[in-house]
């Protein structure tokens, strides 16, 4: 049998070699380390130890073959700290490789450590939990390097791009601005960008490198670039643990970005280890290429889908993390997924843990037989509890993220306005194959890492003739920004937005910005105080959703309190929610994109106009005769009865 080739690998060889225990790896305890690797066709396992993460090995040794193909080896003594690496042998080619089950290892994951984890808790971490639980979710997408690398976040330099900007207070424990901001802004989620550890930056290189992180390199422990000292593995677990302890003990839940889709490069630990198995193939036994990145994570294989969900279980237990945004999930399958969120609610209580994904793929993708790709066409067949975005909404809202100058609703764009009330109830009506089965799988969002800022997209679509200006404030764009916000802030399903949106956001049109400077990527601090007023209408959305509880429903059920959704005219739209209640409470809803006002009659009664495109958050009566609402150009305005 040839290595490599993907039909070596069918139900019969994961049958004989399934493992399920949860302790390959290294176990270190202060009396013995015990070593586990799964390499079911090697000859031989040794193992090396080494002092620190250069130089040679003071020491090897074999390790043994025991059942489903785990080989392991127990050293007594107090191993913490210290450094290892395997050679594997599989059909007489021999293949050094760190352990693609490490949970710490040295700079740029070349060499795994044993680590004793209850020797990197910070103080009072057995105690860290969860904050409480919001009437809403509101998620909003971080990068670790963007939150602090400006000096104008108030964090000091040393912590500046790192996990410790999270943690840092001042002498009179203050917290910087970028912190301040983070806390008052009313989110529940911060959502951050790959903080496992990935290939594209050098940890001993200069601070100006940067990349989004969706290369992983070791799945188990954290970036060590992000550290203080990437050199020592139990550093980076510590500061990681610090800061969403930070996020914890400032209101915040923390989502992980996870891309267990693709590897760094294909010649991975988990290739050299068990070399075939961890990869999608053709028949002809070249690679497939779904991701666009050159390979494919064999999801659908026992051991494959085991590594996953050890791995999501791992940094739920280990770092408290408390929800997880799936990139490219299409790669993966609808029974890994719903198998992750039953394990996760068995563990931690149902819907406890965020769980949700991107329900497409870059390429085809050969998928294991018997199992289905988790796609927005088998919405159907995923947990309720399984979110995916909603690039539907998106568009229809902004335009086409691909084609810059192709206006959305809020920006002139035609003949949409079904498709906005559609996004209204979360698409439970269903359109072609997107069919959800409750408002709990969708995921509102009008921007994200990916593709244009909204500022920047806006900017595109209102520029007739030359290059678009993105650092200016335009009153045309900020009305735009702020109806976009207010479109998606009233849909039924779950919120989601790309840090610095609330302030006009710009990396002057850089659409793929994953491995653009620092400078590009950071968030403008400044930025936040010169678009202020923008902020505090975010700032005001958020409480306002929170307050209403008709908006917020995740059952089937939620979107049948959305009535009479109208189109009055190309641009303007309407409907209405039964928000119940014993006085039979009822909102009311308009978005007028047109630039001129808009004159609605609402039905009688005493109604209260709670939001407009000034204010999100207010108590003001509507005086008219008649009931006539006035509706400003390009602006929405949300009243209640």
């Amino acid at each position: 049998m040839t290595v490599g080739n993907h039909t070596h690998f069918d139900k019969e060889f994961d049958r004989r070699y399934a493992y399920e225990g949860c302790d390959l790896g290294a176990t270190c305890t202060p009396d013995r380390t015990v070593f586990k690797l799964w390499s079911p066709e090697a000859s031989g396992v040794e193992l090396f130890l080494y002092r620190n993460d250069t130089g040679d090995a003071y020491a090897h040794r074999m390790l043994e073959l025991e059942d489903q193909g785990v080989w392991s080896l127990t050293l007594e003594g107090d191993l913490h700290g210290v450094y290892y690496d395997y050679e594997v042998t599989v059909e007489g080619i021999t293949r050094r490789t760190a352990d693609p089950y490490a949970v710490a290892a040295g700079r740029n994951g070349a060499r795994s450590m044993a680590v004793d984890l209850s020797r990197t808790d910070p103080e009072g971490f057995e105690k860290d939990c969860a904050p409480p639980k919001q009437p809403e979710n509101i998620i909003y997408e971080l990068h670790v390097k963007d939150f602090s690398y400006d000096p104008e976040s108030g964090v000091p330099e040393d912590c500046r791009g790192k996990f410790k900007a999270f943690a840092w207070r001042d002498k009179e424990g203050r917290l910087p601005l970028c912190m301040e901001h983070l806390k008052s802004l009313g989110v529940t989620h911060v959502q951050l960008l790959p903080i496992y550890d990935f290939g594209s930056i050098d940890e001993g290189g200069d601070e100006t490198q940067f990349n989004w992180g969706y290369d992983p390199m070791n799945y188990n422990l954290p970036e060590g670039s992000y550290s203080t000292d990437p050199s020592d593995g139990s550093v980076r677990i510590r500061e990681c643990k610090e800061m969403i302890q930070a996020l914890h003990q400032n209101g915040i839940r923390v989502v992980m970005d996870v891309v267990y889709n693709h590897t760094y490069a294909a010649d991975s630990w988990l290739e050299r280890s068990a070399p075939g198995y961890y990869y999608r193939h053709w028949a002809d036994g070249s690679l497939s290429n779904g991701s666009g990145c050159g390979n494919d994570i064999a999801a659908g294989r026992t051991m494959v889908d085991n590594y996953i969900l050890h791995s999501v279980m791992y940094w739920a237990k280990e770092y408290h993390i408390d929800g997880f945004r799936f990139d490219l999930m299409g790669l993966l399958t609808v029974e890994l997924m719903n198998r992750i969120r039953y394990t996760l609610d068995a563990v931690f209580g149902p819907g406890e843990k965020l769980l949700y994904g991107e329900p497409w793929r870059a390429g085809d993708s050969p998928m294991e037989p018997g199992t289905a790709p988790a796609m927005k066409g088998n919405i159907q067949r995923l947990d309720p509890n399984v979110g995916i975005f909603c690039d539907t909404t998106r568009d229809a809202i902004k335009g086409d993220c691909f084609h810059a100058e192709q206006p959305g609703f809020v920006s002139g764009g035609s003949g949409l306005g079904e498709t906005i009330l559609c996004a209204v109830s979360g698409w439970m009506g269903g359109v072609g194959d997107f069919k959800p089965r409750a408002c709990s799988q969708v995921v509102n969002y009008v921007s994200a890492h990916d593709n244009f800022t909204l500022w920047d997209k806006l900017a595109q679509c209102s520029s007739k003739a030359g290059a678009p200006s993105y650092q200016d404030s335009r009153e045309d764009l900020l009305a735009q920004n702020k109806l976009a916000a207010f479109i998606y802030f009233t849909c039924q399903g779950n919120l989601f937005l790309q840090a610095g949106e609330e302030f006009a956001r710009t990396k002057l049109g850089d659409h793929n910005s994953y491995k653009s400077s620092p400078d590009v990527n950071k968030l403008d601090w400044h930025r936040a105080w010169t678009f202020g007023e923008l902020t505090d209408y975010y700032r005001q959305l958020i409480r306002l959703r929170k307050s209403l509880p008709g908006l917020c429903g995740k059952t089937p059920e939620a979107a049948k309190k959305i009535v009479e959704p109208t189109v009055h005219r190309d641009g303007v739209v309407s409907f209405q929610v039964e928000e119940g209640g014993s006085r039979g409470e009822r909102l009311f809803v308009v978005y007028n994109a047109t630039e001129h006002d808009y004159a609605i009659q609402l039905p009688s009664g005493r109604w209260t106009i709670r939001a407009d495109g000034v204010n999100a958050d207010q108590r003001k009566p509507l005086i008219s005769e008649g009931n006539w609402a006035k509706v400003p150009p390009r602006s929405g305005m949300l009243l209640q009865k």
